[in-house]
Formats: C-alpha cells, sequence, structure tokens
C-alpha cells in the first residue's frame, strides 16, 4: 500500500509541476512540416495517436528499444493504470508514465538553473482513450523561449533540442512500433 501511496503522489507532483508559463509552449516554427497523421500539437502538449494495428504494449517496447538506441535512458516506468486497479478493485484503461532523461545534460541544466528541475525527467504517457484508441502525449515546450527566458548558452540550447526531437523519434517508433 505504501508503494502504491508514493507511487500516486509522486504522479500527482509531477503533473502539478507541469504548470509551466504559457509563453514556453512550443510553437509552430514558421516553414515547419504540417504534423504527421495521427499527431496533434496544442498549447504546449503533443499528441501521437497509435496505430491501430500496434498493440499498447508493442508501442511500449518500441519506445523503450528507441530510447536505449539513441542513449536516452528510461529511468522510470509508471503503470498508473495497475497502481489505480490495486486501490480501486476495478479494472482500468491503459496509463503508463515513461520517464526519459539524459543525466548529464539534466545537470547541466540544474547548473544553469534549479528551475529546470521542474521538466525532469522527460515524460511521455502511454494512455487508452475510453475508445480504446492509444496515445503517446508529452508536453512540448519552446526551447526557444525558455533558452532565451532562463539565458541558456546556446550549446546548452542545442542539446535541449536534440533531446526533443529524440523525444519526438520515441514517440514515432512506438506509435509505428517500430524497433
Amino acid at each position: 500500500m505504501r508503494t502504491v501511496s508514493y507511487a500516486v503522489a509522486g504522479f500527482v507532483l509531477s503533473a502539478l509541476m507541469l504548470g509551466a508559463p504559457a509563453s514556453w509552449a512550443a510553437e509552430p516554427k514558421a516553414g515547419a512540416i504540417a504534423p504527421k497523421a495521427g499527431a496533434a500539437e496544442q498549447g504546449g502538449v503533443y499528441k501521437r495517436a497509435i496505430d491501430r494495428n500496434v498493440s499498447l504494449m508493442e508501442a511500449a517496447e518500441s519506445m523503450r528499444l528507441r530510447a536505449n538506441a539513441l542513449n536516452l535512458q528510461l529511468v522510470a516506468e509508471l503503470p498508473m493504470s495497475k497502481q489505480v486497479e490495486a486501490v480501486t478493485g476495478k479494472p482500468q484503461r491503459t496509463i503508463i508514465i515513461f520517464q526519459f532523461c539524459d543525466a548529464v545534460l539534466a545537470k547541466d541544466l540544474i547548473d544553469a538553473n534549479m528551475d529546470f528541475s521542474i521538466y525532469m525527467p522527460c515524460r511521455i504517457a502511454l494512455i487508452e482513450d475510453a475508445k480504446g484508441q492509444g496515445w503517446l502525449v508529452m508536453m512540448d515546450v519552446n526551447v526557444d523561449a525558455v533558452a532565451q527566458e532562463k539565458r541558456l548558452p546556446e550549446a546548452l540550447k542545442v542539446r535541449i533540442e536534440t533531446v526533443r526531437k529524440s523525444l519526438l523519434e520515441i514517440m514515432q517508433a512506438g506509435a509505428k512500433g517500430e524497433l
């Protein structure tokens, strides 16, 4: 019971920490390619539908494998739906929160400004909606706005953008069931 309580509390605190200023929400870049079919962008959120022929567990495994290939460490996997089932005794739709991290970049960002700790680790949620459709969802930060506000050196900004692109690639792999 204690483990479940800590996990639920951790999830709630993580969700509360996502309250970043609206100015940090990613905006479409000029000349950017439109989102791929099944992808949706809205005010600081990036969503990607999981292909119907890909099971949720295949999507999860594809994300783990792609993160490993990109040298982005999976530091936590929170099976929220299983935790809710354990507390309520009722079956739940799938909700799994994956947390990824580049530890060296995380330390460098915290050294630059401890406020960056609220973004760590990077999260991708795997969620089954009420219709049974699987989704991958993450916060999409406007790297340019954050870097400018926090006066980050260009080298750190480039590293953040690289991690953001890796997260999008992880979501793509999960949505398509790619290994």
